[in-house]
C-alpha cells in the first residue's frame, strides 16, 4: 500500500489530519507537501488535507476522521 499525505506547511488541519491518522495507526505513509508543486496545488490546493492510496487511486478528502481512515486501509 502506498499512502500519501497531500498537505501544506503551516495548516492547522493538516496537524488535525496528522493525530486521526495517528489515533487510526496508519502504516507508514509519505508526507508530500503542495506549495512548491503547481500541479499538485492545482489538484490539491482547495483539498488538503487528503489521504491518498495510490495502489487503489482512492482518496479520502478532509474532513476524516480514524473510522474513515481504517476504512480506506
Amino acid at each position: 500500500m502506498a499512502l500519501i499525505l497531500f498537505q501544506r506547511d503551516h495548516c492547522h488541519l493538516c496537524d488535525q489530519a496528522l493525530a486521526v491518522m495517528a489515533e487510526a495507526r496508519t502504516p507508514d505513509f509519505d508526507s508530500v507537501f503542495i506549495e512548491d508543486a503547481p500541479t499538485l496545488e492545482a489538484r490539491y490546493g482547495l483539498r488538503v488535507p487528503v489521504l491518498r492510496d495510490d495502489a487503489r487511486d482512492i482518496e479520502l478528502d478532509w474532513p476524516f476522521d480514524a473510522a474513515a481512515v481504517r476504512a480506506l486501509l
